[in-house]
Formats: C-alpha cells, sequence, structure tokens
C-alpha cells in the first residue's frame, strides 16, 4: 500500500488504465458524497466486504479512500492479503478532498 495525497491521487488516476476506485465507507456516508465510478464496499460489515474483495481482478490497482484515511488503510491491507499487489490510500479520505470531482 502506498498512501498518497490528493494530488498524487488526480495525477495516478488520470494515466492508469487498470485503476478501480474503492469507497470503503458505509452507505449513509456513500449518499453524502462519492467519486465518480467509485464501488461501495463497506468495510464495516466484514462478510460484504470480503465477498466483493474476492470478486476483484487482483491485477488491477486499487485506489481506496474513507471518510478520514483510517478505515481504507485497513481496506488496503484486506486487499494485499488476498494478493492485490497494487493499492493507493487517498491521505485524510474525503474529509479533506477539496476538488470537484466529489458527486453528492
Amino acid at each position: 500500500m502506498k498512501n498518497i495525497t490528493q494530488e498524487e491521487w488526480r495525477e495516478l488516476l488520470s494515466n492508469d488504465d487498470d485503476a478501480v476506485i474503492i469507497d470503503s465507507r458505509t452507505p449513509n456516508e456513500w449518499r453524502a458524497g462519492v467519486f465518480e465510478n467509485s464501488l461501495l464496499m463497506n468495510i464495516n460489515d466484514p462478510q460484504s466486504f470480503m465477498d466483493d474483495v474476492n470478486k476483484l481482478d487482483k491485477e488491477k490497482n486499487y485506489y481506496v479512500y474513507c471518510r478520514s484515511g483510517i478505515r481504507s488503510i485497513q481496506a488496503c491491507q484486506v486487499l494485499e492479503s488476498v494478493g492485490i499487489k497494487t493499492t493507493y490510500n487517498l491521505l485524510g479520505g474525503i474529509l479533506i478532498w477539496n476538488g470537484k470531482t466529489v458527486i453528492p
């Protein structure tokens, strides 16, 4: 897992054809706003999260965020534990995001 800033997030995503964005928050948080094309994979629901993780393509690159950057660290660790090699954690999560890509 690599912890990345907002600027790195934007730059890496813009050049990554194998990118998958994962939102590790709850469905209620999801409704408050999300990054476009992100997958909701609630880390607080371990069984559902693992079911979703096991369906992922291990060759893709996973960009993971949550509210503050803590749950997304856990999510990246789980992804790596099943053999996914490339994970990125958004430092500070969506709380500090100041871009215009969050869709309410």
